[in-house]
């Protein structure tokens, strides 16, 4: 895989997952999950859409499937999130497009709130613009299914 703005080669360590108020929360996000992502965006070519997903994965920290810990949403993911604004809270499993379904559940990592998620820590809050023009904050609540804390690096 090529490298991308040197994370893959560093594998950088942030100093804590959750930063001083203000700044973006910190992301990880797992080397296979990240390099499925890539394979993905490079499929669907160059599109504003999915610039803010790019974004979100240039600053990444990219960890082992292995390393990942378990309070961290990533892709298939079982996840309750908050909208922190109106306290209404949701549960969601985070897929890849083909195997998206909003009605049961499970959301692409190409819609807003997919994209949002990925990589934040239980208690982490983000910012994320919505297509009306509006800006959501969503909390991570708690994450009730993750792949790599169950040994399933496959998925």
């Amino acid at each position: 895989m090529p490298e991308r703005n040197g994370l893959i080669a560093s594998m950088r360590k942030p100093d804590s997952p959750h930063p001083s108020p203000g700044s973006p929360p910190t992301l990880r996000v797992s080397r296979f999950d990240l390099e499925r992502l890539e394979r993905l965006l490079d499929r669907l070519g160059d599109s504003p859409d999915y610039d803010r997903l790019r974004e979100e994965l240039d600053r990444a920290e990219v960890l082992e499937p292995q390393e990942m810990p378990a309070d961290v949403v990533t892709m298939n993911s079982r996840v309750r999130f908050a909208d922190v604004d109106s306290g209404e809270e949701s549960e969601i499993s985070l897929v890849f497009p083909r195997h998206a379904d909003p009605e049961a559940g499970r959301i692409s990592i190409l819609a807003p709130v997919g994209s949002a998620l990925l990589g934040l820590s239980v208690g982490a809050t983000i910012e994320w613009p919505v297509p009306d023009g509006r800006k959501r904050r969503l909390r991570v609540v708690a994450i009730a299914y993750q792949p790599e804390a169950a040994g399933d690096f496959e998925l």
